[in-house]
This record gives structure tokens, C-alpha cells and sequence, in this order.
């Protein structure tokens, strides 16, 4: 749900969201590895060079900046999660925040509302897709698994953070404007901690995670390696809730 607009902003546009989705869809239906993460990687493309279309950047105002709450459950799990969508938002010029309440912890993503929605839609997939894949790890006993499920998951969401980062660095380096789209994007992640500070008050660097099991983190970075990027289904196994410890 989200949080907090301002007017009226714009969403993505000219049927993007539309066509990321069908793509997506033809990637859940595949039963070919290779189609589902062709057909991913493409959805992830047409977001990136979307978002630093200069004349796009350019019309944006500060009424497009919104605020979008994520709930993320409470348990073992939530920093992870949280890592997750930081670093799908700082890929897409947003700002991942987050809470700890009584009913659980609760992040906040602040940006551009197109910006918003596509670090939502992207986070919504991966984040299943790594609960899956996390949810078949097994160890010796039930504190181990915990313990091992929860670096593994730190290590997806680093590798998807790397992902993103050279997704967007490749839709830079692709557009005809070259590297004079980077002082725009700069200003508008300016304006985005601006209005994040305004709206949520002071904002602090949390304490460390604890410490992740190495293994763990390189079997996840492997997992994500070759995510599909925006699946919503994994074949009917199940994840680890949210709410999960």
C-alpha cells in the first residue's frame, strides 16, 4: 500500500509496467530455464533504460516523490528481506528505510512513483523466489538451518544488489545521452533523501547484522546468479513466511 502522494504522480509509462508483466508471465510459463531467465532479464532491461530516459527524468516534479510501506514480518529473517529491497531500491534511485513496531517491522521505500512501482514489482518476485530457495536448505539441527537459511538469504540479496547496479550501469552506458543523464539522476536522488528526511524525520544507520554463516552467503549469491528476475511463482513450493523465525 502506499503510504504517502503527493498530486498526482506519474506511473510508468506508455504500457511498460504492461509489457514487464507479460514478459514475466511467459517466464512462469516456460518450463526452459534458459526462456524464463531470457525472458526476466529482458523485463529487468526495459525498467532500467526506462528509468534514465533523459526527457522522462527531466519532466518529473517533486509531486511525483511518494512514500510506499513493505511489510516485512518480524523473526531471523528481516534483515535479510530488508537488504533485499535496499538494494533493489538504491538501483532504482529510491530510498529504503525501515522501523521496528510492535507488530513487526515495516520499511519504507521513498522515490519516484515509476521508480517506486518497479523496485515493488521487483522486490515482490525476488523476494519470493529467495524465500523458496532459502526454505530447502537443510542442516543438522533447527538452529543451524536458521542460522544457515539466514546467510544464504543475505547472500542473494547482495548478489541482487550487484545485479541491478550493472543492469543500470549497462542502460547508462546504452543511451544515446551516454553519461550526461548521470548529473540528472543525481539531483533526483538528491531530491528523494530530501523528501525522505522531510516526511519520516531524521533518519540513522542501523546497528550491524550479526554475523552470516560464509557458506551460506556464497550458496545464496549463487541462487541469485541466475534468478529470474520478476517470477511470482516457483512451482507451488513453498516459501518462508514473513512472519517466520
Amino acid at each position: 500500500m502506499t503510504d504517502m502522494e503527493v498530486n498526482a504522480p506519474h506511473h510508468i509509462d506508455g504500457g511498460l509496467l504492461e509489457r514487464v508483466r507479460k514478459l514475466l508471465t511467459m517466464a512462469e510459463r516456460t518450463d526452459n530455464p534458459a526462456e524464463a531467465d531470457a525472458f526476466s532479464r529482458k523485463a529487468a532491461e526495459l525498467i532500467a533504460r526506462h528509468r534514465i530516459d533523459i526527457t522522462d527524468l527531466q519532466r518529473h516534479e517533486p509531486g511525483d516523490l511518494v512514500i510506499e510501506a513493505v511489510p516485512l514480518g518480524r523473526g531471523a529473517y528481516v534483515r535479510a528481506r530488508f537488504h533485499l529491497l535496499a538494494g533493489i531500491a538504491e538501483a532504482h534511485g529510491c530510498m529504503a528505510t525501515f522501523m521496528t513496531m510492535a507488530t513487526g517491522t515495516v520499511a519504507h521505500v521513498t522515490g519516484y512513483h515509476s521508480d517506486v512501482e518497479a523496485v515493488r514489482v521487483l522486490f515482490t518476485s525476488l523476494h519470493q523466489q529467495m524465500s523458496v530457495r532459502a526454505s530447502g536448505e537443510r542442516r543438522s539441527t533447527p538452529a543451524a538451518t536458521q542460522r544457515y537459511r539466514r546467510s544464504f538469504m543475505f547472500g542473494f540479496a547482495a548478489q541482487v544488489a550487484e545485479m541491478m547496479s550493472e543492469a543500470h550501469k549497462a542502460a547508462v552506458e546504452a543511451h544515446p545521452e551516454g553519461e550526461s543523464v548521470l548529473p540528472v539522476l543525481a539531483d533526483r536522488d538528491a531530491r528523494v533523501k530530501e523528501f525522505a528526511s522531510d516526511r519520516l524525520g531524521r533518519i540513522v544507520t542501523a546497528r550491524p547484522a550479526a554475523p552470516a554463516v560464509r557458506d551460506g552467503v556464497a550458496a545464496g549469491r549463487r541462487a541469485a546468479a541466475d534468478a529470474d528476475i520478476g517470477r511470482t511463482r516457483i512451482n507451488g513450493r513453498r516459501a518462508i513466511a514473513k512472519g517466520s523465525g
